[in-house]
C-alpha cells in the first residue's frame, strides 16, 4: 500500500482517520478510568471480585439449585442466572409455538378465527411488555384464592394465590435427566434418518415417530420412578402449604407475559414469510396431491423460515434481554440478585460487569445458533 502521497493520498487518509479516532477512544476510555478509580480511592470503596466468595446472607424465593443465606455471593449470581435462562429458553420455545399458531391462523379465511388472530397481535403488541407484566401479577396474586380454599387441578396438584404446587420425587433426577438426553438423541437420530431416506425415496417425514422417541423415554422413567419412589406431595394448610414444589406466581406471571408478548410479533414475521412465498408454490402441492395441512407443513414454512430467521433471531434476542424487566414483579432474576448484591457490598462496578458480561454472552449465543441455522435454510441463491 502507498502512503507517501501525504493527505491526498486516499489510503494514507483512510489509516490516520483511522488512527486518529482509534486514539481518541483510547483517550476517553483513559480518563474513564483514572476517573473512576480516583473517585474509587477518595470514598474508600474497596474493588476487586474477592467478595464474591462471602457468604450473601440473604435468601431467594425461587432457586433451581439448592440454596441457602449461607452461600456465597457467586453461588446467588448462579442461582439468578438459572433463573433467567430458565425463563429466557421457555420463553423463546412457547412464544415460538404460540407465534406459530397465531400467525397461521391470521391467514385462515374462516371468518372467526382470522379476526381473532389479529386482535391478539394489535392488542398485545401495542400494550408496553411493562404493564403487561404487572396485570399477570395481579391476576395470579390478587383473583386466585388463598390456600386453604385453593382448588385441586389434579391428585396433589393445587393453584393458589402462593403459586402452583405438584408433588415431587424425594430422588430419581438423574434417572430422569438421562432418559431426557437419551430420547433427544434417539430423535434426532430418526431426523436424520428421515431425511436421508427423502433424498433417496420422497417420502416425507412423520411426526409421530419423533414425538415418541424424544418423551418415550422419560415417561417410561417417570412411570418407572412413580411406582419404586414415594413422592412428595403439597398439603393445604391454614396458612399455606407444606411439602411438594412450587411454581411461584412472579414466575408464571414473568413467563406468561413474556411468551404472549414476543408471540404477537413472531406471528407477524411468520405471516410475512408465509406471504412471501409464491402462491404457485401452494397449487403445484395441491396438484400432486397433498392436503393443506401437508402443503403448509412440507412446502410453505421450510420456504417462510427462510425468509423469517432473521427478525426472529432479533426477537429472541429482545426475549432473552427483556427477562431482566422481571425485578418490577420481584422475580429473582440475575439482575434483580445482582442489585440486591450491590445493596449489600456496594461492589456496584464489579457486579454490573459481571452482568453485562453474561447478558453480553447469552445474547451472542443466541444469535450465533440463528446464525447457523440462518445459513443451513438459506437460499442457494443468498449464500
Amino acid at each position: 500500500m502507498r502512503l507517501a502521497g501525504g493527505w491526498s493520498d486516499p489510503a494514507f487518509r483512510a489509516v490516520a482517520t483511522q488512527a486518529m479516532v482509534l486514539a481518541l477512544v483510547a483517550g476517553i476510555i483513559a480518563f474513564l478510568a483514572v476517573n473512576l478509580i480516583g473517585n474509587l480511592e477518595e470514598r474508600s470503596i474497596r474493588t476487586g471480585f474477592g467478595f464474591l466468595w462471602q457468604a450473601s446472607g440473604f435468601e431467594i424465593g425461587q432457586s433451581f439449585i439448592p440454596y441457602s443465606a449461607s452461600s456465597t455471593f457467586a453461588k446467588a449470581l448462579l442461582v439468578g442466572l438459572l433463573n433467567t435462562l430458565v425463563v429466557a429458553i421457555l420463553g423463546i420455545v412457547l412464544s415460538t409455538i404460540v407465534g406459530t399458531i397465531v400467525g397461521v391462523a391470521s391467514l385462515s379465511r374462516n371468518p372467526l378465527v382470522k379476526p381473532l388472530a389479529t386482535t391478539y397481535v394489535e392488542l398485545v403488541r401495542n400494550v408496553p411488555l411493562l404493564l403487561q407484566l404487572y396485570v399477570w401479577y395481579a391476576v395470579l396474586t390478587q383473583m386466585l384464592p388463598a390456600a386453604s380454599a385453593a382448588p385441586q387441578l389434579l391428585p396433589g396438584l393445587y393453584l393458589a394465590k402462593s403459586g402452583l404446587h405438584f408433588p415431587i420425587l424425594h430422588s430419581g433426577a438423574g434417572l430422569l435427566f438421562g432418559a431426557l438426553i437419551a430420547g433427544a438423541a434417539a430423535a434426532l437420530a430418526y431426523v436424520s434418518w428421515s431425511r436421508r431416506r427423502a433424498d433417496l425415496t420422497g417420502a416425507p417425514a412423520l411426526l409421530w415417530p419423533r414425538a415418541v422417541l424424544l418423551l418415550g423415554p422419560a415417561i417410561a422413567a417417570l412411570l418407572f420412578l412413580a411406582a419404586s419412589t414415594p413422592f412428595d406431595v403439597p398439603e393445604p394448610t391454614r396458612f399455606g402449604f407444606s411439602g411438594g414444589g412450587l411454581v411461584t406466581p412472579e414466575l408464571t406471571a414473568l413467563l406468561i407475559g413474556l411468551s404472549l408478548y414476543n408471540a404477537a410479533f413472531i406471528a407477524e414475521i411468520l405471516r410475512a414469510g408465509i406471504m412471501s412465498v409464491s402462491r404457485s408454490q401452494s397449487e403445484a402441492a395441491a396438484s400432486l396431491g397433498l392436503s393443506r395441512a401437508h402443503t403448509l407443513r412440507l412446502v410453505i414454512m421450510p420456504q417462510a423460515m427462510k425468509v423469517a430467521v432473521p427478525p426472529l433471531a432479533s426477537q429472541y434476542l429482545n426475549l432473552a434481554k427483556n427477562t431482566s424487566l422481571a425485578i418490577a414483579i420481584g422475580y429473582p432474576d440475575l439482575m434483580s440478585i445482582g442489585n440486591t448484591i450491590i445493596n449489600q457490598t456496594g461492589q456496584a462496578i464489579e457486579v454490573i460487569a459481571i452482568l453485562m458480561a453474561v447478558y453480553l454472552a447469552m445474547s451472542l449465543s443466541i444469535s450465533a445458533f440463528m446464525n447457523w441455522y440462518n445459513a443451513r435454510v438459506a437460499l442457494v441463491g443468498m449464500k
